[in-house]
């Protein structure tokens, strides 16, 4: 009886394998006839996670409208796009120069987005500018710059787009968020306050565009780190605020929030939120017990101001 159990084990655990391997690639060939022929557009193509959005799905079929605010690098993606793609399973991409700070030019672009297909099928809302430091420090310039960048840019293009999708009755519209429009962190004050205030809208838009059949998702991770920095494991003293908030400087692989946001366009998901249990244990902790977080955030922001500055 012990001989059979022992090798059962290893069969087992090999069948679970070969399932989970099936369900992967039944999920990703799934996911890439979710979006074939469909007219996506991705503004900021040119970051990190734009790159790899693209990348995904022009894979799958997309017809995509690639926005950036360089033209010279929007064209170095296109190269790498076609390089690599099937001619005859692909769309050649549509570049389109696009800065969502500057929101002047965001109508006349998004009426040259219509132009390369005559519809919208798929908006994704990538773009965004970070800023890191003291309230008083930050200037009140500098605070709308964010607020253009991060919710007025994103909002003026979706009110722009919308329209053809309530007339088509059909569209999904992905905010590409961030873990700060559900908590602030210290020093973050302009940025968290955009993110806030871009999740606020979408959230409103959702229930006021669900008639026309129009899907609005939100896909928040904690942060998005670089292709080439790696969470370290640091050698941070034995404090509450340090175990419990520098875990939110793990983020997530721009290859896994690309999938993500694949995975909620196919499954028409509403909300997403990328984290390890610290920071959603955080989001539920700032929900049910607030004078606790303040307190923890608080001890944060005087062991910030009690170290100097490095560089």
């Amino acid at each position: 009886m012990g001989v059979t159990a022992m090798l059962m084990l290893p069969l087992l655990l090999l069948g679970i394998s070969g399932l989970l391997f099936i369900y992967q690639e039944v999920s990703r060939l799934w996911s890439k006839s979710a979006v074939q022929n469909k007219v996506v557009v991705i503004t900021d193509a040119i970051s990190g996670l734009g790159k790899e959005c693209a990348r995904v799905f022009h894979a799958g079929g997309a017809r995509l409208v690639l926005c950036g605010k360089n033209w010279e690098r929007l064209e170095i993606l296109y190269d790498a796009l076609i390089s690599v793609a099937d001619p005859s399973k692909t769309f050649t991409p549509k570049l389109v120069l696009l800065d969502l700070a500057d929101i002047s030019c965001v109508p006349d672009v998004a009426k040259e987005v219509l132009d390369c297909y005559g519809c919208v099928d798929i908006l994704i809302n990538n773009a965004s500018m970070k800023i890191k430091g003291p309230a008083h420090k930050i200037s009140l310039e500098f605070d709308k710059k964010i607020m253009d960048a991060n919710y007025f840019g994103p909002i003026t293009l979706t009110k722009a787009l919308l329209p053809d999708m309530i007339s088509r009755r059909t569209g999904q519209i992905v905010l590409v968020n961030n873990i700060q429009g559900k908590l602030g962190i210290p020093f973050r004050t302009a940025y968290a306050a955009s993110k806030h205030a871009a999740l606020g809208f979408f959230d409103c838009l959702r229930a006021e565009v669900e008639e026309y059949n129009v899907v609005v998702s939100t896909v928040s991770p904690t942060f998005i780190r670089s292709y080439r920095i790696d969470p370290g494991q640091g050698n941070w003293e034995a404090s509450l605020w340090k175990f419990f908030f520098r875990k939110l400087t793990y983020g997530v692989h721009p290859v896994d929030v690309a999938e993500e946001v694949m995975r909620t366009v196919r499954r028409k998901k509403q909300e997403v939120f990328m984290a390890n249990p610290i920071p959603k244990a955080a989001v539920y902790i700032r929900t049910f017990f607030p004078e606790f977080f303040f307190a923890v955030v608080a001890c944060g922001v005087k062991e910030k101001l009690n170290v100097p500055e490095e560089g």
